[in-house]
């Protein structure tokens, strides 16, 4: 009768544990996904910066040949990340599908000139370094003019400092969240060995002796989650890299070990942390406060 009850007990200890480490690894998945978005919060930045498109238009006389040349001398302007050559067919394509066919109608000669299509390094992003940028390419005596909108410059640095802020907000606000559910997670464990640790104290244990096993296994569970939730996290960005493919151009590989090594941390960390708190308060109680608890 006494083996069948220990493996009853097992069993429901087993399940605990089990329950207990999917728990936290959710949440440990949560401050994953914070953490990887706030260490690549700069490669975020700095991606829709370099995407914004400066286009430099030459004169009508430049031919394609010359205007390679040009696009040798842009290359060479500080600031510029890489460029695009765009040929007055590629140009012509690209308004007839902008403004129709009808249009171009109307021209005997496509009034279209050969362009480049400038992408800048993020750093440059913006209205005083553009405006230094625009007067090195403008000095070249093949270009006619230089375009690119300044309301969209400043709307986009306006808005990714907000982004920002709301994203840090964001996190912290979930760390919280994760510290909360993770410390009732194992509050609830160590609170249902509440009179083996009364027991432990009647025969001399002391608070020491009391907490070293039990923060030990929590420390396991916490190693086991975090384990489980980098999985989780690694096979979300799988699916993703196979539906988004160019947002993997944002993360990088050293970003997601730091990640990963935050979410080892957390897990361990809180998880020993609210396990010495809980078993702490717990000692201090009498037996008709375990009952009462």
């Amino acid at each position: 009768m006494s083996t069948a009850n220990n493996r009853i007990i097992r069993r429901r200890l087993a399940g605990a544990w089990i329950s207990t480490v999917i728990s936290i690894s959710l949440v440990l998945l949560l401050v994953g996904i914070a953490s990887l978005l706030l260490v690549n919060a700069r490669s975020v930045s700095d991606y829709f910066k370099e995407n914004m498109q400066v286009s430099v238009l030459l004169r009508q006389d430049v031919g394609e040949d010359e205007a390679l040349k040009v696009q040798e001398a842009v290359d060479r302007v500080t600031g510029v990340r890489s460029t695009t050559f765009i040929s007055r067919e590629q140009g012509v394509e690209e308004m007839a599908r902008m403004l129709g066919q009808d249009f171009l109608d109307v021209f005997e000669t496509a009034p279209v000139p050969v362009s480049i299509d400038v992408s800048l390094q993020a750093d440059y992003v913006s209205s005083d370094s553009l405006a230094v940028v625009k007067e090195a390419l403008e000095a070249l005596p093949q270009v006619e003019e230089v375009v690119y909108q300044t309301s969209l410059v400043e709307a986009l640095n306006a808005n990714l400092e907000k982004v920002a802020l709301v994203l840090g907000v964001l996190i912290v606000l979930l760390l919280f969240i994760s510290f909360v559910l993770i410390a009732n997670t194992v509050r609830l464990n160590v609170f249902s060995r509440r009179f083996t640790i009364h027991t432990m104290q009647l025969v001399g244990a002391t608070r020491g002796f009391i907490r070293a096993p039990l923060m030990a296994q929590s420390a396991v569970q916490g190693l086991f989650a975090a384990f489980l939730a980098i999985l989780l996290l690694l096979g979300g960005l799988f699916i993703l890299r196979s539906e988004f493919v160019q947002l993997f151009e944002i993360f990088h590989l050293d970003a997601l070990l730091l990640t990963m090594g935050i979410i080892v941390v957390s897990g361990l960390v809180i998880c020993t942390v609210s396990t010495y708190i809980v078993v702490g308060r717990l000692v201090g109680y009498s037996k008709d406060q375990l009952y009462s608890y």
